[in-house]
């Protein structure tokens, strides 16, 4: 074999999101776009706001030869420092620029601060169902992932949490609001795992560090919130991207925020400092850095994911599926009538639905849909839904 033995594992684990999103394009090559009905890829369908374009052509119409630069691993200061002051609102607490740091989306956050973090071995323990990529990020590091489950309704399970620490364990890496579920982890349960984070190092008698993924925290449905980490545990990090809440997923914008009262910060800052350059990202984009440090707090109008939230649930309770509407994201995680999630995702591509099995997030019975599409897919897909979902009734 010509290729790495891992890689190669990797190809064959290949992402459920992507296999769907390729059979999308074949069934909409066969049977003309407007004849299948893709959820498969959580992609905005919403353009950024005005202001974005306008902020764009402003800073591309004043740049000169050195915007086009190399520049701090961090960031631009005045970048990191408008970001600090939106994150010190937001997370209450005392933020400032010596503890941003702009990354290529939160993927690359993720990449820069686990490379930074783990030694051969550690472990890394993530609530399920999560993210796929979550896996292979911290075995690009040398890591090893522990999967922990949640309980019915998608909350942290405290004890499975207790039971699933060890000696070897370095990160605990949440995603909230959840993607696929759309869970958003109460305060009172973040409150209960820091608290037992904080017991286990003192324990093991090594930092434990909690970080939070949050790309959809400006997401959320009606009286819903995200609690900041930052307020309940020091040694966290928080990550984030502009790619759901602006619509610029393309762009690979994003950022790294340390807790303040993290302990060993200044180490941790100089080690992501070095990680960021031997990663091959040297620096996040300077013109989407220039860009979003202007638009701080703004966001697309979420009320249009509400109502198609509320589309979706009110068509598919309508059929009988069994679910909880998400407090957040643009996803919706229903059970699937059977246990094999795969043989009844493959039950809607006879109806040209396309969603992923929730299998692939760690959550096999499931399903996920990404409802971020226009109104018309999800309106004449509802009867599709219904007659795969009949067939097993």
């Amino acid at each position: 074999m010509s290729i790495s033995v891992k890689i190669d594992k990797i190809i064959s684990q290949s992402s459920p999101i992507r296999k769907m999103f390729a059979e999308g394009a074949r069934l909409k090559a066969l049977h003309g776009e407007e004849s299948v009905f893709d959820f498969s890829l959580g992609n905005p369908n919403m353009p950024p706001p005005q202001k974005f374009n306008q902020v764009l052509k402003e800073i591309v119409d004043s740049c000169d030869l050195t915007d086009h630069s190399y520049l701090p691993q961090a960031g631009y200061p005045e970048v990191c420092q408008s970001v600090a002051e939106f994150i010190s609102q937001e997370q209450d607490v005392d933020i400032t620029e010596k503890e941003i740091f702009m990354t290529c989306g939160a993927a690359g956050a993720l990449n820069v601060i686990l490379k930074a973090l783990l030694d051969p071995g550690d472990e890394v323990l993530i609530p399920t169902p999560c993210f796929v990529e979550y896996r292979f990020y911290a075995e690009n590091h040398d890591g090893s992932v522990i999967f922990v489950p949640t309980r019915p309704d998608f909350s942290l399970d405290l004890n499975a949490m207790a039971a699933a620490i060890s000696k070897k364990t370095k990160v605990v890496l949440l995603n909230s609001p959840n993607n696929p579920t759309g869970q958003i982890y109460s305060e009172e349960s973040l409150l209960g795992l820091a608290t037992l984070l904080s017991n286990k190092s003192k324990h093991l008698g090594r930092t434990l560090y909690l970080i939070c993924d949050e790309p959809y925290r400006k997401i959320v449905y009606g009286e819903a919130n995200v609690p900041s980490i930052f307020n309940l545990f020091k040694n966290s990090i928080i990550v984030t991207s502009y790619s759901k809440d602006l619509s610029i997923p393309g762009e690979r914008i994003g950022f790294a925020a340390v807790n303040p009262k993290a302990e060993f910060k200044d180490d941790l800052i100089a080690a992501m400092n070095v990680t960021h350059r031997i990663l091959g990202f040297v620096n996040a984009p300077a013109l989407m850095q220039r860009v979003v440090g202007c638009l701080q707090g703004l966001s697309v109008d979420i009320a249009v994911y509400q109502r198609k939230r509320d589309l979706i649930c009110s068509g598919l309770a309508d059929a009988g599926y069994d679910f909880l509407a998400p407090a957040g994201t643009f996803y919706l995680f229903p059970k699937a009538p059977i246990k094999d999630d795969v043989r009844f995702v493959s039950e809607l591509q006879k109806e040209r639905i396309l969603v992923v099995p929730g299998s692939g997030f760690n959550g096999a019975g499931y399903f996920r849909i990404a409802f971020c599409v226009d109104d018309k897919t999800i309106e004449k897909a509802l009867p599709g839904f219904k007659r795969a979902l009949a067939r097993f009734r």
